[in-house]
């Protein structure tokens, strides 16, 4: 009404979720949106490649994974060593199949880096390749180059559509639009109406390729519902012209080699069974097979008992198709079996109705098995398709289950529907975010009417993830990177994470708890993806407080992603803080990498690589007792940084009374100004009738005890600066040295380079680092501009590991200043 307070919201998942205290339905448990994703190339398979620092010779690189139009490559010749590994660009980089660099007389040439693996060429070249799949030429080269396999289903694109109402007739379809592979579709010769517009997935198995209704000897007419609309040999005419524009308006065989296999039935005519109307899956009714056509399909029509009726509802059917049930199947189940129209009484019993109506139940044997292993949870929620109103794609949330079924509640649907009944496997149900990662309107709940003097959030525009409308198009030939949003062409982003259950999971995360998650999650939405796999993380830790409070978002680091609020549970309290994720796929491999590290687990427990036999980072051999060991020498039994992460110093100074009082005071009160919580909880506070034991202190005194630690820490890092100076250790290049000692160089730094550098870190205790050098390629000139505020910002480091590695920065540049700076 006018004047009033009430605003309509955008809707936002996150924060429904939240609201609503729901989860959403595994992102794996959609397979017919994986297989969408999917670009035609796979892991393993090998191509020739430009090398970066010659563009004029090439050399064979293996695909990692795949994400959208963007490859993850590794030069053959690293092995199991993922520190080359770099994204491409299918419309932009120089890629070729096997055997292109010798057709075009281009050179084939090792790169430098693995020159000294390599003695042997040829030899090389041979054993690698031999049995090895080449990436597929007309994906790498031509029309087709970086075009995901659905992006050739553009409207105006033809297909054949068969009449799931009638018989085995089929006729041309023209696609109208095409929504992340849910096809909009318009009989042929219906150009000016809309009226029998009809939406399927490109997987329907109802849906083919122009010229499989001739190759398998069924009619090719117009469906008998617009059959009056055009005389018969306006028809021909249209056939004839969609013949000759056949070439044009074509869409490749093999997008179809994904779709689901029809299988032989065994079904007779005048069996009955139990079964959902597609049409208005809102109840279980009894059926009738009505004739067979053949080995694969038959039709079923839904009983009624009515002696004015007309024709019931009749559709075809395969083996596989969902909504149909042996007799007896709702009985077993629970649930309630609607009679046929016209029968006498509510009281439905299928022995008197076979009985009176002299038929045999279609036996068990002709119906697939059902599976309860599917991933979908009662309250989970999705996103669906109305059956009433197929525009529609609404908010649902998942009221029952049984074996492979769904009962879905939709929400926000312009009229009210009852609950829908679904098969798991059903092409009308996607992971929540597919509606705004491919730019269609999902249809948000009433509720999200809100007033807006009540809720009010608090928003940071540059920091917020860009719509998928605004680069549906735009990012065409377009390199990714670190300010691009989340979706290429409209398209799913971030590649599956796998959590490898080998790996070693460190001191925080619960090892039975890590074996009991899923192989993987994803692909998806980049920010959505890493939120889940986060979520997951905190929910398999000892103490899941703890392994939030490392997670979140540093307020004085710069900020590289996306700000993402997430909660943990613990002895009864429940805790938030801000996280930063990442928005691009290109970022998703060193993010994961990284939160391992953070975590103090192997760097390879989680990410978008899976570990098969042997992980990469040896940590098999590692255990909670030699990490003690590792870092415990000058520290009582301290729990340090795995070799390959960094130590965290900052709490290791302290009293182990001090420690955790500290670290939670900041916990509590430093995400106030990032937060984007809509409520008045301080970000990373418990939300309840208090906190842990050792919050308890008074603000006052805790900001007492945080003064007293920042003298001791200026005090220290005096001391650290320059120290013993009895040794002389030799240069870099076979640096073997203790701590303590003075360094004595035998080359100049400003001359080191950037194996250099990573060699003399190697040699100290602060070897885990050296990778980050190695990655953010730091040479000797850059080592001696580096200060404490610099490390700590531009390697995102906490204060004690910081400090230590400054330490020996500060010794470089002392022995610098003592013999090279006159």
């Amino acid at each position: 009404d006018a004047g009033s307070s009430v605003e309509e919201m955008e809707f936002n998942w996150d924060e429904y979720l939240e609201d609503t205290g729901a989860t959403a339905a595994p992102h794996g448990s959609f397979k017919h949106v994986d297989t969408s994703l999917q670009n035609g190339f796979a892991p393993g398979m090998k191509l020739e490649v430009a090398v970066k620092s010659d563009q004029n010779t090439y050399w064979v690189a293996t695909i990692i994974t795949t994400c959208g139009q963007l490859l993850l490559l590794r030069y053959d010749g690293y092995g199991e060593d993922r520190k080359a590994d770099f994204w491409c660009d299918i419309l932009t980089a120089d890629l070729h199949p096997i055997g292109w660099c010798e057709q075009n007389k281009k050179i084939l040439k090792v790169p430098e880096g693995i020159k000294d693996k390599i003695p042997d060429q040829e030899e090389f070249l041979q054993r690698v390749l031999k049995g090895a799949c080449s990436a597929p030429a007309n994906l790498l080269e031509g029309l087709h180059r970086g075009k995901n396999p659905l992006d050739l289903i553009a409207p105006g694109s033809r297909l054949e559509l068969q009449n799931i109402r009638d018989s085995l007739e089929a006729w041309i379809v023209s696609v109208v639009e095409n929504v992340g592979g849910r096809l909009k579709l318009r009989y042929e010769g219906l150009e000016d109406s809309d009226k029998f517009d009809q939406w399927l997935f490109y997987l329907d198995p109802f849906l083919h390729q122009v010229g499989w209704a001739a190759q398998h000897g069924y009619s090719l007419q117009p469906p008998s519902a617009i059959r009056s609309l055009r005389s018969e040999a306006d028809w021909q005419e249209i056939l004839k012209k969609v013949k000759e524009e056949e070439e044009e308006s074509s869409v490749p065989t093999d997008l179809f080699k994904d779709k689901p296999v029809i299988g032989v039935h065994s079904f007779s005519e005048g069996m009955k069974l139990e079964a959902v109307d597609p049409m208005a899956p809102f109840v279980i009714c009894p059926a009738t097979v009505l004739k067979v056509y053949n080995d694969k399909y038959f039709l079923i029509e839904m009983d009624d008992l009515r002696a004015e009726r007309a024709a019931g509802q009749r559709y075809v059917c395969h083996v596989g198709s969902a909504g149909i049930f042996p007799v007896q199947w709702s009985l077993k189940n629970g649930l309630h079996l609607s009679p046929p129209p016209g029968y006498p009484g509510q009281d439905f019993d299928w022995a008197d109705y076979l009985k009176q109506c002299g038929a045999e139940a279609a036996p068990q044997s002709c119906f697939p098995s059902l599976t309860s292993d599917h991933g979908f949870k009662e309250n989970m929620k999705l996103e669906a398709v109305n059956p009433v109103d197929p525009e529609e794609v609404c908010i649902a949330t998942v009221t029952k289950l049984k074996d492979s079924y769904l009962w879905l509640q939709l929400e926000g649907s312009k009229k009210p529907v009852p609950e829908c009944i679904v098969s798991v496997e059903s092409m009308n149900i996607f992971p929540v975010g597919w509606c705004e990662t491919n730019g269609y309107q999902l249809r948000p709940p009433r509720k999200a009417i809100v007033n807006k003097q009540k809720k009010i959030a608090v928003v940071q525009p540059e920091k917020q993830i860009l719509s998928s409308r605004t680069v549906h198009d735009g990012l065409k030939n377009q390199e990714l990177n670190s300010s691009d949003s989340v979706v290429i062409n409209g398209k799913y982003c971030c590649p599956k994470i796998y959590f490898n259950h080998r790996c070693f999971s460190g001191p925080y995360l619960n090892k039975g708890r890590i074996a009991e998650l899923p192989q993987s999650v994803g692909p998806g939405n980049c920010v959505l993806v890493l939120k889940e796999v986060l979520t997951l993380l905190i929910n398999a830790a000892y103490k899941p407080s703890r392994v939030l409070r490392e997670l979140q978002l540093d307020e004085e680091a710069a900020w590289h992603g996306h700000g993402e609020t997430l909660k943990a549970k613990y002895k009864g309290k429940s805790y938030r803080a801000t996280v930063e994720v990442v928005r691009t796929a290109d970022r998703v491999a060193d993010f994961c990498r990284k939160t391992c590290i953070k975590l103090e687990c192997c760097p390879n427990l989680f990410g978008p690589q899976m570990v098969l036999d042997k992980c990469s980072e040896n940590c098999s051999v590692l255990t909670k007792t030699k990490y003690t060991h590792y870092y415990g020498k000058r520290k009582n039994k301290r729990i340090g940084r795995p070799p390959g992460g960094h130590s965290n110093l900052e709490v290791a100074m302290k009293k182990p009374n001090k420690r955790r009082k500290r670290r939670k005071h900041f916990f509590v009160h430093k995400k106030k100004r990032s937060s984007t919580s809509v409520d008045n909880t301080p970000a990373g506070s418990p939300q309840g009738s208090g906190a842990e034991e050792e919050d308890d202190q008074d603000e006052s005194e805790l900001s007492h005890s945080l003064a007293q630690d920042r003298d001791k820490r200026k005090r220290k890092l005096r001391t650290f600066s320059f120290s013993d100076d009895e040794n002389k250790p030799p240069s870099p290049k076979d640096v073997k040295m203790e701590v303590a000692e003075k360094l004595q160089l035998d080359s100049n730094p400003l001359e080191w380079s950037v194996a250099d550098v990573v060699r003399f870190l190697k040699s100290t205790d602060c070897a885990p680092l050296a990778r980050i050098f190695l990655d953010q390629e730091i040479d000797g000139q850059a080592l001696l501009l580096l200060t404490l505020p610099t490390v700590q910002e531009c390697m995102d480091l906490k204060l004690g590991p910081a400090i230590k590695l400054c330490h020996h920065i500060e010794r470089v540049k002392l022995a610098f200043y003592q013999q090279f700076a006159n």
